[in-house]
């Protein structure tokens, strides 16, 4: 059976309701070696984050995915603070992001290194916290994968291989994408658990070329100051259109809002995680969507995708 792994323990589909499948609770943009990175008080953390997801609670939202891996201050205690104090479970990744946020200690270490440290991450849990990583975040540059990067999603391709767990890159450019999904096919493992997230930021072509290979489609940025093409009815159309080719079953949608930020005072202001099911979703019907269909949207697929 699968189950998706999250802050409170593993939870079975049955147990679950609508996940949103790529938020922030805590993001350090700064570069690594910056003192003090990724750093915060558990307890700022959860004054801050906490009401945000009691607003999500209230829309009927079950579940979260933390989309935070190393290099922009992954800090998985400060999440299960906020997760133990909400009573809300939340994914978190294993993942290092790319250069120039790659960490030192990640730079130098081998392959082998660091296929062990995300394979004991989602098998036994990040750190002392008692939680288990479900998936694995990376990057890559839009101009085309570095050797570090190369190396990290080799070891990434590895511990997903040997667990089961889904690969999420943000990754704008599609070029990029397909070299990843190559490098992840030549390791033995499939392109149907590697989720190309941002894919809005390229054209419905490529999305479609990639759906086509058997990844996931993110469509992310929902809601979020973007260029101008990017709307509600942008992203829309791009469903409708992703739909009509037969890949309704590997998309996922969500917002890329939150979060606390350590650079700033008290941790900035953040983006509710709100907007989706208020202003996104009810636009969903009169474009032809099903309940069904709206279903597989906010359940059925993010589950999919997540759990193993």
């Amino acid at each position: 059976m699968k189950t998706l792994h999250t802050t409170l323990g593993p939870k079975r589909a049955d147990e679950l309701g609508i996940v949103l499948p790529h938020e922030h609770l805590f993001v350090d943009l700064r570069k690594p070696d910056t003192p003090n990175h990724g750093q915060a008080a558990a307890g700022a953390v959860v004054a801050l984050m906490a009401p945000q997801i009691e607003a999500i609670k209230a829309q009927g939202v079950t579940a979260l995915v933390e989309c935070t891996p190393e290099g922009v201050g992954r800090n998985v205690s400060a999440i299960k603070a906020v997760s133990d104090a909400a009573r809300f479970p939340v994914v978190v990744p294993t993942g290092i992001y790319r250069e120039p946020w790659v960490p030192d200690w990640a730079m130098q270490a081998s392959e082998d290194a660091l296929y062990e440290w995300m394979l004991r991450d989602l098998t036994e849990g990040v750190g002392d916290t008692g939680v288990r990583a479900a998936w694995i975040k990376l990057s890559a540059g839009d101009d085309g994968i570095k050797p570090i990067e190369a190396k990290i999603l080799r070891a990434a391709a590895r511990a997903a291989k040997a667990t089961g767990a889904l690969i999420g890159s943000h990754t704008i450019r599609g070029r990029v994408v397909r070299d990843q999904i190559d490098i992840i096919e030549a390791a033995g493992y499939t392109a149907s658990r590697y989720v190309w997230i941002h894919a809005s930021a390229d054209e419905l072509a490529l999305n479609l070329e990639i759906a086509g290979r058997g990844a996931w489609i993110e469509y992310d940025w929902i809601g979020m100051p973007q260029p101008t093409a990017q709307t509600d009815s942008f992203f829309v159309e791009r469903l409708q259109r992703m739909t009509d080719a037969g890949y309704l079953n590997q998309l996922l949608i969500s917002m890329d809002r939150g979060w606390f930020d350590p650079a700033k005072p008290g941790g900035g202001t953040p983006t509710p995680f709100t907007y989706l099911l208020d202003r996104f979703v009810p636009q969903l019907p009169a474009a032809g969507f099903s309940a069904d269909a709206i279903t597989r949207l906010l359940q059925h697929n993010p589950f999919a995708a997540f759990a193993r």
